[in-house]
């Protein structure tokens, strides 16, 4: 999706009109600090999941605050269904929320928790939307337990029920997965995306993980120091980052400057073909993935050192193995198959076997 237009007083409400449209939020907690949030602007689309996702304080979770209705803006302007929510209090804004420690009543049992946002429902009609939930997440069998009997990934479960439960088009999930351990958070997240795209409510999640915004999410926008930097599906901001920032928050990624010239860049790596046209002094980004080694010239009684470099360390991971390559001043980080035979002490040449990114200007 586009941006919205700034200058236009209301979006266009068209059969096409996103769900939820966020335009130029800004929040600050007192007039002498910096804001928080600042001028951030993005669409969800009906029944899509979308991911907030930059380092702590970044501003994400206060985004969400403030589309909740749980906090106020500065300025900006939020819209549901072409509505207005911006001075809305929270209770009438519709929406869902996750909260990270799910917040659920030790004192209720599953079912009172579900049951507990359903005060417009009396009745078999209340008895009969709990049931529903319960089956959708699975949880029947647990009713009439107490979130204190039931595993973390449960509790998860139950805080969701309880937020769909009154039937919204958008549910916030705030880091809905980070209580969990290692092996629990990603069957959880599996079940979690399963759950909503089956009742078709959209989502905004925060996360700090990158893994999990980029497996998660159908889009997702990287927030830094209260901007949103770039916002796409998780293989565009992945494959084509627009900043040195994005590059290197969406997992490892090595800077190299260089010399472009349309197509191509020379840089200490060689000639470098590019993703897209630019020229002058660059800054680039090449994955690990993007790397490779091997033997020397010298191995096969060729002279020439122009792109040697030493292995520092070798990280086997099971699937690949990741090298930290001393590559003249700087460190490169190249990522090989499981049977790369190099050693920390070893010298290799470096190969470039993908096209690169222009991040921004640099000086060689």
């Amino acid at each position: 999706m586009k941006p919205l237009n700034a200058e236009s007083p209301t979006p266009d409400a068209t059969a096409t009109t996103p769900i939820l449209q966020v335009q130029g939020l800004t929040k600050r907690f007192h007039p002498s600090f910096p804001p928080v949030v600042q001028g951030v602007s993005f669409e969800v689309d009906p029944s899509e999941v979308f991911a907030l996702l930059g380092p702590s304080g970044c501003g994400k979770t206060t985004t969400l605050r403030l589309i909740a209705g749980f906090e106020q803006s500065d300025s900006g302007q939020i819209w549901m269904d072409g509505q207005d929510l911006t001075r809305h209090p929270a209770e009438q804004r519709g929406i869902g929320f996750v909260f990270q420690d799910y917040a659920l009543f030790p004192h209720l049992s599953v079912y009172g928790n579900v049951a507990f946002g359903l005060r417009q429902l009396y009745g078999k009609a209340r008895q009969e939307r709990v049931e529903e939930v319960l089956s959708l997440v699975g949880l029947t069998v647990f009713k009439d337990r107490k979130p204190g009997e039931l595993s973390g990934g449960q509790q998860q479960r139950v805080a969701l029920a309880r937020a769909i439960a009154p039937g919204p088009k958008l549910v916030l999930l705030d880091e809905p997965f980070s209580s969990l351990d290692a092996a629990l958070r990603q069957s959880t997240r599996d079940e979690v995306r399963a759950l909503l795209k089956q009742s078709g409510i959209g989502a905004i999640l925060v996360t700090h993980d990158q893994e999990e915004a980029l497996s998660f999410a159908d889009r997702l926008g990287v927030m830094r120091g209260g901007q949103l930097e770039q916002i796409g599906t998780p293989e565009e901001v992945y494959h084509h980052p627009r900043t040195p920032f994005v590059a290197q928050f969406l997992g490892r990624t090595n800077l190299i400057p260089g010399e472009a010239r349309g197509q191509e860049a020379e840089t200490p790596l060689g000639r470098i073909v590019l993703m897209e046209e630019a020229h002058g002094a660059v800054l680039l980004s090449l994955r690990p993935e993007g790397l490779s080694l091997a033997a020397p010239l010298g191995h096969l009684g060729i002279s020439g050192k122009q792109f040697e470099g030493s292995v520092l360390s070798r990280e086997f991971k099971g699937h690949d193995l990741t090298y930290r390559i001393q590559f003249g001043n700087r460190e490169l980080t190249v990522q090989e198959s499981p049977e790369s035979p190099f050693h920390p002490g070893d010298q290799v040449r470096v190969l470039v076997r993908a096209r690169a990114v222009v991040v921004g200007r640099s000086k060689l």
